[in-house]
């Protein structure tokens, strides 16, 4: 437990990480930054738990790095690049729950997750520009294969905020929600992956990542290794009476 980073179970083997600095929007000290890396590497090791949500104490979801603990040009800023670039790796499903602002570091947070959804009161945006930073923790290559690379430019360049709907619009959010349905329809769908196979949702998400990182042929090949090496575990079963 930390006093910027709540940590509980949502539901059977589904972790909920809520952001805990209100009263500086979440933004991300060297505190939280630990916490969370600490609490993600649990989720990781841990078999208890399948998948995980991440989300913020309203007013915000994530404002971004707190510049009270990052702006001195020694700052050690590639710690919160390591947290942002480890929730991409983990190997389980993790949804973001982005009930307001997430902003610069906290989008790229947000867009390191597997999905986000988002409440109507919800606001995405990138200001490394405003205040004379480049990104090194994603921005730059997650936000285009969210959104295309014309609308990610405008983010961007422009620095400037967009609604949840315009993120809806653009294939940034998965799906738009009142406030006080986020976290049950989150929990919804971390519980329904947290329900399969482990291993199988591990190897789908491989794919998936692989996959979108690739062109459309290496992809095809990523999944016709996946698919074999999954028959050679003996391990493809067809179960009608699934739903």
């Amino acid at each position: 437990m930390s006093e910027t980073l709540l940590v509980e179970e949502a539901a059977a083997g589904v972790l909920l990480l809520t952001l805990d600095r209100p009263a500086q929007r979440n933004a991300i000290d060297l505190d939280l930054c630990a916490a969370l890396s600490g609490a993600l590497a649990r989720f990781r090791d841990e078999e208890r738990w399948r998948a995980a949500i991440l989300t913020g104490r309203p007013p915000a979801f994530c404002a971004g790095l707190d510049l009270k603990s990052f702006a001195a040009p020694d700052a050690p800023r590639h710690h919160v690049t390591e947290l942002i670039h480890s929730v991409a790796a983990l190997g389980k499903p993790i949804i973001a729950a982005v009930n307001g602002a997430a902003y610069t570091g906290g989008l790229e947070l947000a867009l390191a997750c597997d999905f986000i959804l988002a409440s109507e009161e919800a606001r995405f945006a990138d200001t490394h520009a405003k205040i004379g930073a480049l990104s090194g923790s994603g921005m730059g290559s997650r936000l285009p294969h969210a959104v295309g690379q014309r609308f990610a430019k405008q983010m961007m360049f422009s620095c400037q905020p967009i609604d949840a709907p315009a993120a809806l619009r653009v294939g940034l959010v998965n799906e738009l929600l009142p406030a006080d349905r986020l976290l049950p329809r989150a929990i919804e769908l971390a519980a329904a992956a947290a329900g399969h196979d482990p291993a199988l949702v591990r190897i789908v998400k491989d794919v998936l990542d692989r996959g979108g990182a690739a062109t459309l042929a290496e992809a095809i090949g990523i999944e016709r290794e996946a698919l074999a090496r999954r028959k050679a575990e003996g391990a493809m079963r067809w179960e009608a009476d699934r739903t």
